[in-house]
């Protein structure tokens, strides 16, 4: 079997698996959070923090249960962070530097998993599980309650109850999260994945020399890692690690869980607003956008330009022998379009035209189909301009789903549209203009300013992945990214809830028949270039300047 049969093979394996699962687990997921029971260990959970369950909030009260949950868990993580030499398990390592345990317990809480350090040579045990793999899981948990708090604003009437944010929580971690990881976890560990708690060892090689191996507890935080799409690797290299990533198989099922939830939610959406049919239409939308990107970045690869990878026959540089072409970009497809950021290979070994097809699946909000709940409410937000557009076009007031447009909404929608590509511009625009941020680059030219725009759009869009080319290890860039982050994530966050609030306090229209049908294939198809406008008219003149420059060089 060749290369190219065999991944068009792995594709549609992971296509069909992700058909199969789609409609029962998307309605598990409306079920859990529309379901008026409580579990008994969830009972027992609110009666510890003191909560009242039956008690709904209205968007600000949630909003600002979430700031405050996010905040108690940057200090706590930092906390761990730099006392790790004083905890069991911490296996001799130092505490961690001030910025970089800024930027680190930033990146966790915020679902980015930037990582500015060599996991295995910095983190003890105790701070990736109490710390790192909690936060993996709470901090999707955090972004699943916000998409499920929008659909409420669009489903609900008349009413400023948008849920309890704390139940929404505790349910994503106990009904939905912690069942999956389990499972996989025992998948990944039957698959060769590292789970211990061992020192390192060192060890006497065939030719003579010594190695230190390094053990540790690494199923259980990879499962979350791309369950979660979190994407922070317990070593250093990640995905591409052989302890983290053995082979083809668990390839493809650390793929199928970073597709898992995300993929999913369109079909919760539906049935929580009453129409499973919108819910279709979302997710052809995010399925048109991703699989466009995935022949684009495959086929840059397989051209493999340039003199050495000519030579060579493959662009092979930075990639895994065991994952070859076809495994390294639908893994690198999917971690950037679904805000994971995990890496099965060196992205920023990638063709100028490859890595700038990761570089714009981040710049589109990465919602195709995007992050654990960030990609829901992200794309909805842009049906929303969609539908906006559409009415501009007939000149009536645009509705979606029984709701009227207004000019709140659309002032809204506009800054949610404007706030990460500004934290983008604006970072990658200071840190070229000062020498500190330029001393970071390793590559001079068109590659070298693809470093720092990656870097930055990857924090501000909480990705996580990086061209690991910048060092990005300094004050300058822990601070700054470290920022963007916390900009990128709950500015963002904001303004989702607070149109979660306009739209559930609204009396539903009827529809007409002017009503736009947001169902249909037109709508899909409008969806699509929407997103596609909205990045490129935004990213144009960076990706000019970078990848795209880069490429016809």
């Amino acid at each position: 079997m060749n290369d190219t049969t065999a991944g068009l093979l792995q594709a549609g394996a992971l296509v069909g698996a992700l058909a199969v699962v789609h409609r029962p687990f998307g309605d598990y997921l409306a079920r859990v959070y529309a379901s008026p029971r409580h579990l008994r260990v969830e009972r027992w959970m609110y009666r510890v923090v003191g909560v009242d369950p039956d008690a709904e909030q209205r968007w600000d009260t949630y909003l600002r249960a979430v700031l405050a949950f996010s905040l108690v868990s940057i200090l706590g993580l930092y906390a761990l962070l730099r006392l790790q030499d004083r905890l069991p398990l911490s296996l001799g390592r130092a505490p961690i530097p001030p910025d970089q345990a800024f930027n680190t317990a930033v990146s966790f809480v915020t679902n980015t998993n930037w990582q500015s350090y060599s996991g295995e040579q910095v983190m003890g045990h105790l701070a990736q599980m109490a710390g790192l793999a909690v936060q993996n899981f709470v901090s999707a948990a955090v972004g699943m309650a916000v998409a499920v708090a929008l659909v409420r604003g669009f489903a609900r009437t008349r009413t400023d109850r948008l849920g309890n944010f704390w139940v929404d929580l505790v349910r994503g971690c106990v009904r939905v999260l912690l069942p999956i990881a389990v499972v996989g976890a025992l998948l990944l560990i039957a698959g060769g994945v590292v789970q211990n708690l061992a020192e390192p060892q060192t060890v006497r090689t065939l030719a003579g020399g010594e190695q230190t191996i390094p053990g540790g507890p690494v199923a259980s935080q990879e499962v979350i890692k791309e369950l979660g799409t979190n994407g922070g690797g317990f070593y250093n290299a990640n995905s591409a690690h052989p302890f983290e990533n053995p082979n083809p198989v668990t390839n493809w099922v650390e793929i199928f869980l970073m597709l898992l939830i995300p993929s999913s939610l369109p079909r919760a959406f539906g049935r929580l607003v009453g129409d499973t049919r919108q819910g279709y239409a979302i997710l052809a939308a995010m399925a048109v956008l991703y699989l466009g990107a995935l022949t684009a970045m495959t086929a840059a690869e397989l051209a493999h330009p340039g003199a050495v990878p000519q030579a060579a026959g493959a662009a092979m540089e930075g990639k895994e022998t065991r994952f070859g072409i076809f495994g390294s970009t639908l893994f690198g497809t999917t971690s950037t379009a679904t805000s994971t950021g995990a890496v099965n290979s060196m992205h920023d070994s990638y063709t100028a035209l490859g890595g700038g097809v990761a570089l714009l699946n981040m710049m589109l909000g990465e919602v195709s189909p995007g992050g654990v709940g960030s990609g829901l409410y992200g794309m909805l937000v842009l049906a929303v301009v969609a539908v906006f557009v559409a009415g501009l076009m007939v000149g009536r007031t645009p509705e979606y789903l029984g709701k009227k447009i207004r000019a709140r909404e659309m002032k809204l929608v506009a800054l949610y549209i404007l706030v990460v590509p500004a934290v983008i511009l604006v970072g990658t625009g200071l840190a070229l203009a000062l020498g500190t941020g330029r001393s970071s680059i390793l590559n001079p030219g068109a590659h070298g300013l693809s470093e720092v725009l990656y870097a930055f759009t990857s924090a501000a869009n909480n990705n996580g992945s990086a061209f690991a080319g910048l060092n990005a290890d300094t004050p300058f860039y822990n601070i700054g990214l470290g920022l963007a982050m916390l900009a990128g994530r709950f500015l963002p966050i904001t303004l989702v809830l607070a149109l979660a609030g306009s739209l559930a306090a609204q009396q539903p229209v009827a529809a007409t028949s002017g009503t736009l049908s947001t169902h249909r294939s037109l709508f899909v198809g409008l969806l699509a270039g929407v997103t596609l406008i909205v990045a490129g008219l935004t990213f144009f003149p960076a990706l000019a300047l970078g990848p795209l420059a880069e490429g016809v060089s």
